[in-house]
């Protein structure tokens, strides 16, 4: 992830202040400006960073809200960085819906330089139990480690990617930077229903008066949630294989969740390109395991993912990383856990190979 610097001066601020108050009429018609919609609609307007924010905070909202998304559904986020008119929508919001743990790495600024007086922003993984990232060096690296912790540890609960413990041995500065921690704790079904009860603490707190309905709504889409944890647990616990290999470090969360070893060509950034070591790495641990399929996912390039299959005449195969949806999955109207039964549907075919 780059990092961001705003420059948020004064005279930016004050040409916000300008746009906010003498071009409302053109930001409606152009963006759905928020306050405009919200003084019309009476209801809460909610700026959510990316897909599965838009999604859990529209199931809690429902209909008493209108949910925004800021990063365009089919743009990979982690290099995602917003304009002056992304954050003054922001700044007109009662809401701002966001992941945490390093993910969007403007926020803490954005927050920080705010002079709305009403907006409320939720960072939806706090309180949660982070793993550490890593780079690529430790993921492929500890390919021969991860798979023979997986054989050790029958049990199903020690199998995931722990190259974050030898964080300390790589610390080295990347562009794609999440802080040290791996946000992707949405792909996890069991994490992203705890998601969920942070948005809906954090509308109650900012609408009081529907609370009964916010309860509700996140209710029902946590029992979805809870169906979906299950499923993944009753197809998983007893597959042929445990590992897997990725295009990048985003399912460490999924995979600890339900027993797995995720294999990582890249680090935590799908932007991030492998060392040619972790590529030998990968290459080295696929043939060694007889591994046949080499996922990888749907907003950023698949060579590489393609190239180590061909080298171990492996098939590839989509892992969606859900953080953001094809112009595809949107014209099939493809949610959450649609994609997400994709996924499992998916890692079964592979696991039982």
């Amino acid at each position: 992830m780059k990092k961001w610097i705003p420059a948020i001066s004064a005279l930016t601020m004050a040409v916000f202040a300008v746009s906010l108050t003498g071009c409302g009429q053109k930001k409606a018609e152009e963006a759905a400006k928020p306050a405009v919609s919200g003084a019309a609609s009476g209801k809460l307007q909610i700026e959510a960073s990316f897909y599965p924010m838009y999604e859990f905070a529209s199931q809690v909202a429902g209909d008493l809200a209108d949910v925004h998304l800021l990063i365009p559904a089919s743009v990979e986020p982690h290099d995602w960085e917003p304009t002056p008119q992304d954050i003054g929508k922001i700044e007109q919001a009662d809401v701002l819906v966001y992941n945490g743990a390093g993910m969007e790495g403007w926020v803490e600024q954005i927050l920080a330089s705010s002079n709305s007086g009403k907006l409320s922003a939720v960072e939806a993984s706090k309180g949660l139990e982070l793993m550490e990232g890593a780079d690529d060096h430790e993921h492929a690296g500890d390919a021969h480690d991860h798979h023979d912790d997986a054989e050790a540890n029958k049990d199903g609960h020690e199998h995931h990617d722990e190259a974050g413990a030898h964080k300390e041995e790589h610390d080295h500065d990347h562009d794609h930077n999440h802080g040290g921690l791996d946000p992707h704790v949405w792909l996890s079904p069991k994490l992203a229903i705890q998601e969920v009860r942070n948005i809906e603490a954090a509308l109650i707190a900012k609408a009081p008066e529907h609370k009964d309905q916010f309860t509700k709504n996140a209710d029902a889409y946590a029992a979805k949630l809870e169906q979906l944890d299950e499923d993944y647990r009753k197809a998983l616990e007893n597959t042929k294989r445990k590992d897997f290999i990725t295009q990048h470090a985003a399912f460490g969360y999924l995979a600890k969740t339900y027993g797995l070893t995720q294999v990582p060509i890249a680090g935590l950034s799908p932007e991030q390109e492998p060392s040619a070591s972790a590529m030998t790495g990968v290459v080295k641990f696929a043939k060694e395991h007889q591994v046949k399929t080499i996922f990888f996912e749907t907003l950023v390039s698949s060579q590489v993912a393609e190239t180590i299959a061909k080298e171990i005449g492996a098939k590839t195969d989509v892992l969606n990383p859900l953080e953001g949806l094809t112009e595809e999955d949107q014209a099939n109207h493809l949610d959450y856990i649609a994609v997400m039964r994709k996924n499992l549907e998916a890692l079964k075919a592979a696991l039982n190979e």
